[in-house]
């Protein structure tokens, strides 16, 4: 009786120490990636603990899979958060050829090429959009990888390569149709992955200037249809009296989550973060607040019911669209767990809502702002929402005690000359002829890589940049005279489309390349094509007549012959209705003449916030100048694009930053435990998972964002055999 008793209470030590650990991961899922992310919450979390503090510097190499093995041309940006089913990794290369690998080895199972396997010939576009992850759906034994190639949506089976002819058409759907727009003038080319709930998926996605960023769920089986939510709202529609010009439904564009969703699975709740209306930086012509432009939307997933919104930023001037999805979280509030959502953004705000009633958990402030504007028509909102708390993890205010003085006083004489040029102040300084200073920057702030949230702790640990820009605006004056031949018709529509990124002299910026010797490396036909889909950022034009395309293009190759022929196209949109009042000289950086970032530093960060007090824990710069080191200067932090990821085993894994590094930090104090260098930046965010009792975690490693050094690795890191 009493071994019997003894065998008892242990028996029950033994599961109270099991449910304790149990209870410690609040979902069991978190220790699987089945969905890019980690889960539909985004959190970006893993309740695996096998790498942890202690051992993270012994991570090696565990493989290296190379996803263009067969192609050596120019590989483009990859962005990709894979995921993992079983032991079978599903990512994307370079050039969007989606591949299933053994999670555990890096072999290649199979690879779908979309080129090869055109879902429909006659509307499959040959665009090289970047794409951040695939989807995965099963039923029994039907299981399917969903991922998006320019304006198709394909599905593909899970276990062989093999689309599924059953959806849409031949194993593909065209995402032009369906947006009350002409099929042939809209750009539609999704680059976050699709989200699913039950059998429906939603998408909305990168669209061009013209075309709306509608957001819609299809049938996962069939790919039809089955509802949509109109980010610019139809006449009876919620929203719709927020635009002053009752027609903006007909013809606005944007507007559109391309940042993807998340989704509360449990209630039946879609989150959407919503980007800018067209034109970014001037809204003479769409005056109002204009929802839902840079609102965070709840929907109902099953029918498309709005079910509360929050705009962010009221009439953005200032390309401040919401960056990432949302992360869903569970906070303590008086003792009491309240599940909420947390919303980052470029401009460093952090904003939490309840997550059934859109009720803000911290207090949220309608603050004045700058209106002063001098571009003609333009009427900027009075207001702006400003959370007290969190705090911003970003400098919002650019004055000259911020000017960069770390390399000398030549060149801070230099660039204090042009700081004194330019309009400066706060992050809501109105758009100018003369220049405004930008900061946060187009790029954040935050960005489109996300946050993590531990949900044991409720830290929310987001990335950063710091970086200063200059907008100067333009104004687009019609021209006077006839339209005579393709030179001058390609002048004024270089003006229009193309100067806002490749700048006045063709010469790029920022992110944004030259085209100077673009006749070094396109034919005509192949540039009237590149018109036309688009590729990677750069949205498709087929709002442009033939005609419109072909000036352009003897533009940009100064094709004399062809610059010399008539122009026989529309010339309404050059003379008389240009696209906007202003346009804009291009993503310039506020920059030293060495080519470092004209602000102080930081210029990248790492922040650690608590979510149940609003709180900064730490705050770390993140990212370094390998020769700034060497001579002494601290640590500046860089540009950095990819989110995190956060483990129960105490780590935070991230690459992002521009330096090429792939660091573990400790989650707790920001401590950096551990650094490698990849073959190119790991601008993603990076997966954790498990395979026969081994922790991996996997980085794409694509670089490009920067130039430079450019590769199609994926690689996992492991711990060594014991």
């Amino acid at each position: 009786m009493f071994i019997k008793t003894i065998a008892a209470i242990s028996f029950l030590l033994l599961m109270i120490i099991f449910l304790g650990c149990k209870n410690s991961d609040p979902n069991h899922l978190y220790a699987e990636w089945r969905i890019a992310g980690g889960t539909n919450e985004l959190t970006h979390y893993s309740s695996l603990t096998q790498i942890d503090t202690n051992n993270v510097n012994q991570l090696q190499v565990a493989w290296v899979y190379h996803s263009e093995k067969n192609d050596s041309t120019q590989f483009g940006s990859m962005q990709c958060n894979p995921i993992i089913i079983g032991n079978i990794l599903y990512g994307v290369s370079p050039k969007l050829k989606l591949f299933a690998i053994d999670a555990a080895t890096g072999i290649q199972q199979w690879q779908f090429d979309p080129t090869d396997s055109i879902a429909n010939k006659s509307w499959h576009r040959k665009s090289v959009n970047m794409n951040r992850g695939v989807a995965y759906w099963e039923e029994g034994n039907d299981k399917r990888i969903i991922y998006t190639v320019g304006s198709v949506a394909y599905e593909v089976n899970a276990d062989n390569g093999k689309l599924i002819p059953s959806f849409g058409k031949n194993g593909g759907i065209n995402l032009n149709l369906g947006l009350d727009r002409n099929e042939s003038t809209v750009f539609v080319a999704p680059t976050s992955p699709v989200t699913v709930y039950k059998n429906l998926f939603f998408l909305s996605g990168m669209v061009g200037d013209e075309t709306p960023g509608h957001i819609r769920a299809f049938d996962v089986k069939t790919g039809k249809q089955q509802w949509i939510f109109h980010t610019i709202p139809y006449p009876g529609e919620p929203g719709y009296e927020t635009w002053e010009d009752s027609t903006a439904y007909k013809y606005l564009g944007s507007t559109n989550s391309w940042a993807g969703f998340s989704l509360d699975k449990k209630r039946g709740i879609l989150f959407a973060p919503i980007g800018n209306p067209t034109n970014d930086f001037y809204g003479g012509q769409r005056l109002g607040k204009g929802l839902y432009g840079n609102c965070l939307v709840a929907l109902d997933a099953a029918t498309g019911k709005l079910l509360w919104h929050f705009q962010t930023v009221h009439h953005d001037v200032w390309d401040m669209d919401l960056p990432a999805a949302p992360a869903l979280v569970t906070i303590m509030r008086d003792g009491k767990p309240i599940d909420a959502v947390a919303q980052t953004t470029k401009t460093g705000f952090v904003f939490i809502f309840e997550r059934e009633t859109g009720k803000p958990l911290f207090p949220i402030e309608e603050r004045p702002v700058a209106t002063n504007t001098s571009l003609n028509k333009e009427k900027l909102w009075p207001t702006q929402p400003m959370p007290l708390l969190p705090k911003p993890f970003v400098r919002q205010v650019f004055t000259e005690g911020d000017l960069n003085t770390i390399l000398g006083d030549s060149n801070f004489q230099d660039i204090k000359s042009r700081y004194s040029s330019y309009r400066s102040g706060n992050m809501f300084t109105p758009p100018s002829k003369e220049g405004t200073i930008i900061l946060p920057g187009y790029d954040g702030g935050g960005e489109w890589g996300g946050p993590a949230v531990d949900p044991t702790t409720n830290l929310l640990y987001v990335n950063a940049n710091e970086m200063a820009w200059v907008l100067n605006m333009v104004e687009n004056k019609p021209d006077k005279k006839s339209i005579r031949n393709n030179l001058e018709a390609g002048t004024s529509l270089y003006g229009l489309y193309c100067m806002g990124c490749h700048g006045p002299e063709q010469r790029g910026a920022g992110d944004y390349p030259s085209i100077v010797g673009a006749d070094k490396k396109y034919t005509n036909e192949k540039l009237l094509e590149l018109l036309s889909t688009g590729r990677r950022m750069m949205p498709g034009f087929n709002n442009l007549a033939k005609e419109e395309k072909q000036a352009i293009t003897a533009f940009i190759l100064n094709d004399k012959n062809l610059q010399k022929k008539i122009y026989t196209g529309p010339v309404e949109k050059i003379r008389k209705a240009p696209t906007a009042l202003y346009g804009f000289t291009g993503y310039n950086k506020f920059l030293t003449k060495e080519g470092y970032p004209a602000i102080s530093p930081p210029w990248g960060t790492l922040n650690a916030i608590n979510l149940n007090t609003g709180e900064l824990v730490w705050k770390i710069p993140f990212g370094e100048f390998k020769e700034l080191k060497e001579k002494g200067i601290p640590t500046t932090g860089r540009e950095n694009y990819g989110g995190p990821l956060v483990t129960a085993g105490g780590v935070l894994l991230i690459g992002a930053s521009a330096d090429g590094k792939f660091r573990a930090i400790n989650k707790r104090t920001g401590a950096i435990l551990w650094e490698t260098d990849l073959p190119a930046p790991g601008v993603a965010t990076p997966s954790v998972y498990e395979v026969s009792g081994k922790q991996y975690v996997v980085i794409a490693c694509g670089g490009s964002k920067w130039g430079g050094k450019k590769s199609d690795a994926y690689i996992a890191f492991a711990l060594p055999k014991k």
